[in-house]
């Protein structure tokens, strides 16, 4: 029997009860949309920056905080919540603003923790001291976006930095004493099986979490472009689930799994179609992982 643990569990055991995500935005953009290493951002990247379901920009962070609980209010109440700076770039600010930003974030009593969405290549040594400074007060977990270690897919899908440049935001951020999650995503053009579980292999041993998130293709991405000139098909349900279970099996048991697939908006999503319906996706996962042994429950032993 191979146990693997979830996000909720890890919540659970370090507070003592349910906590949930509140997706926010801190207003940036990205190196890869600003001129800097581009204008059209990665391949798959959508308008809103991977963001949909965060808050408006257009509003203050408490304002945000405070719409984002409205969502969840009516599921429970006395919420813990984790305030997740989500679309485009978190750390690709001044430290000022930054600064600004963050506090804000953890302000309220019920913040029990900051989740930063970011690239490994904007992360300076006065945002990490600055990470520091806020995980001295309230837990920070940096999400990384790596996708892959295959550098001509990196290549392919315009990540614009190398492996070298993520193993020294993960070194930096642990010496800080900062937690790691670390983006991957499934069924990238050019992959084979054995290339998506390298990575995973490869971002186990270094990162304190991983996100596993299926390759959606989004109206108005040159992913979008490509998959219509047939340059690629996109996984199948089964095909998806069976990586997934091969995924988990190589994995740390301590390694916390946030994520076993992803939401794609439903009105944007070009394919898979079939990763719309949410409820009958996770149901074919659960019964694949149970058909194989592979249970929650790590961190509960």
């Amino acid at each position: 029997m191979k146990h693997y643990c979830s996000l909720n569990e890890y919540y659970h055991k370090k507070f003592g009860k349910k906590v949930y995500r509140l997706a926010i935005s801190g207003g940036m953009t990205c190196p890869n949309r600003d001129g800097t290493l581009g204008d059209r951002g990665c391949i798959f990247c959508s308008a809103g920056g991977s963001g949909e379901f965060a808050a408006s920009a257009a509003l203050s962070v408490t304002e945000q905080l405070e719409q984002a609980k409205q969502k969840v209010s009516a599921k429970t109440s006395d919420n813990l919540y984790i305030a997740y700076f989500q679309p485009f770039t978190n750390t690709y600010a001044d430290v000022g603003t930054l600064r600004q930003l963050y506090e804000e974030a953890i302000a309220p009593d019920d913040i029990v923790g900051l989740a930063i969405g970011t690239r490994p290549d904007c992360l300076p040594p006065d945002v990490i001291a600055l990470l520091s400074e806020i995980n001295a007060k309230k837990p920070v977990t940096v999400e990384l976006g790596l996708q892959t270690i295959h550098e001509k897919t990196a290549a392919y899908i315009r990540r614009g930095y190398p492996l070298s440049v993520y193993e020294d935001a993960v070194k930096a951020l642990h010496d800080a004493g900062i937690e790691i999650v670390t983006h991957v995503i499934l069924g990238l053009p050019g992959e084979t099986e054995e290339m998506m579980l390298e990575t995973v292999s490869y971002v186990g041993r270094l990162t304190d979490g991983i996100k596993l998130q299926l390759l959606h293709v989004i109206e108005g991405t040159d992913l979008a472009d490509e998959y219509r000139r047939g340059a690629f098909e996109t996984l199948t349900l089964e095909e998806y689930a069976h990586i997934l279970c091969r995924c988990i099996e190589i994995l740390p048991e301590d390694a916390v799994i946030c994520r076993l697939t992803g939401d794609g908006d439903k009105r944007t999503l070009i394919a898979p179609l079939w990763s719309a319906d949410k409820k009958r996706v996770l149901n074919f996962i659960n019964r694949t992982l149970d058909e194989n042994n592979i249970r929650q429950g790590s961190l509960a032993e």
